[in-house]
């Protein structure tokens, strides 16, 4: 099986995850999660990224970058000691899910104590899945009458099972996912030149991105600048400027009296016009492995009101090619009456525990025959996750 071009998620179920004691929600093309501040919506978002960055880089990053184990399991009165994390997905030809659960242990550390990968592919029987199965470091059960790789309880095997190569796509696929929140001011500041071919979270590499796209997708660079000059009027063209070791951006803007378009470098430019590019490069640009899910946090940040259709816009014809899931409480983002109520998630949280959940059914029928957008419902403080219902999951 070869790496997919499109890959998505298309269910996610949490437990004792930071703020979150337990979710169960389906992920669309493009998927909006709607909530106040400090509601939750970046937990969730950061479990997919949590999920990549143990995979690409390894466990024991993603936990020391969060505090560990004991800062990412939820707190709470009945002290869990362990956070799951549940996925269902679709490929190029297969699909299936991937699981595990981490417990923390005491003195700071921690181990897994349960993983499991199932893959059908379309071109196969039922019967015929392959699946991996660890719990406390032992593989337990296996699908493959060879032997596999050793297994361990401080790493995910999904890592191992990867050289395998029905495993391998659903490696790619998941480690290729990524949530970005922007940071204008190390987008201003000079950059060290790298490959280019995947930004980074904060944006901090986007001139080099910018150069691998003129250069090896040009369609996608002008896709970008297309959308640039539409929430940003008068803005022509980005590109990567070389000062001796580093390198910057450089726009291309249209100034009165003047014919020809001017440029400016990268510190002249507000935040909005820095988060918008960074927004469409991360948006259009493909991954290292193809098109795996990508989370956007608050992309109406710095950017005007008006802009906010055109953005959501871009949102929505990015879903086209790959999944998007973002996080807004910005009314004029959902004032649209293309998004519908499966494109929308509701994040409230109430005493320091996150409720994340599909439209509540009135507003959901307001929404669907048209009466109101999801903007105008947002105003009027009607988006507001119903009471969870349980779902066994794929592996209980």
């Amino acid at each position: 099986m070869s790496a997919t071009r499109r890959f998505d998620i298309n269910r996610v179920r949490l437990q004792h995850y930071r703020s979150i004691k337990r979710c169960d929600v389906l992920l669309e093309d493009l998927t909006v999660l709607v909530g106040p501040n400090g509601s939750g919506k970046s937990n969730f978002v950061d479990s997919l990224r949590f999920v990549s960055q143990s995979l690409g880089e390894n466990l024991d990053n993603a936990l020391r970058e969060r505090g560990g184990a004991a800062e990412v399991r939820r707190r709470s009165a009945g002290h869990p000691t362990h956070f799951t994390i549940e996925l269902n997905f679709t490929g190029d030809g297969f699909t299936g899910g991937y699981m595990f659960k981490i417990g923390a242990v005491k003195g700071g550390d921690y181990r897994v104590t349960h993983e499991r990968c199932v893959v059908h592919r379309d071109d196969t029987l039922a019967d015929e899945d392959v699946f991996y199965e660890v719990r406390d470091g032992q593989l337990v059960a296996s699908s493959f009458l060879t032997p596999l790789p050793p297994s361990a309880d401080d790493r995910l095997y999904l890592v191992h099972a990867a050289a395998i190569p029905d495993f391998r796509p659903v490696f790619d696929g998941l480690s290729d996912v990524n949530v970005y929140n922007l940071n204008p001011g190390v987008m201003r500041a000079p950059q060290r030149p790298d490959a280019g071919d995947l930004l980074r979270r904060d944006g901090s590499n986007i001139a080099s991105v910018l150069e691998h796209l003129r250069r090896t997708a040009p369609g996608v660079k002008n896709k970008v600048e297309e959308y640039l000059r539409l929430v940003v009027p008068g803005t022509v063209a980005a590109e990567r400027v070389s000062y001796g070791a580093y390198e910057s951006l450089e726009f291309r803007q249209h100034v009165e009296g003047r014919e020809d378009a001017w440029t400016f470098p990268a510190t002249s430019m507000s935040d909005g016009t820095l988060r918008a590019l960074g927004i469409l490069v991360a948006l259009f640009a493909p991954g290292s492995s193809g098109y795996s899910p990508i989370g956007i946090e608050e992309p109406e940040t710095a950017l005007h009101p008006a802009a906010a259709g055109l953005l959501l816009e871009a949102l929505s014809l990015a879903s086209r090619e790959r999944q998007v899931v973002a996080t807004s409480h910005s009314p004029e983002l959902l004032d649209s009456s293309d998004l519908r109520p499966e494109n929308i998630l509701t994040v409230r949280a109430e005493a320091g525990v996150t409720s994340i959940g599909a439209m509540a059914p009135a507003a959901a029928e307001a929404l669907r025959d048209g009466s109101y957008t999801a903007g105008e419902l947002l105003r009027v403080d009607q988006l507001q996750p119903p009471l969870p219902i349980e779902q066994p999951g794929l592996f209980e």
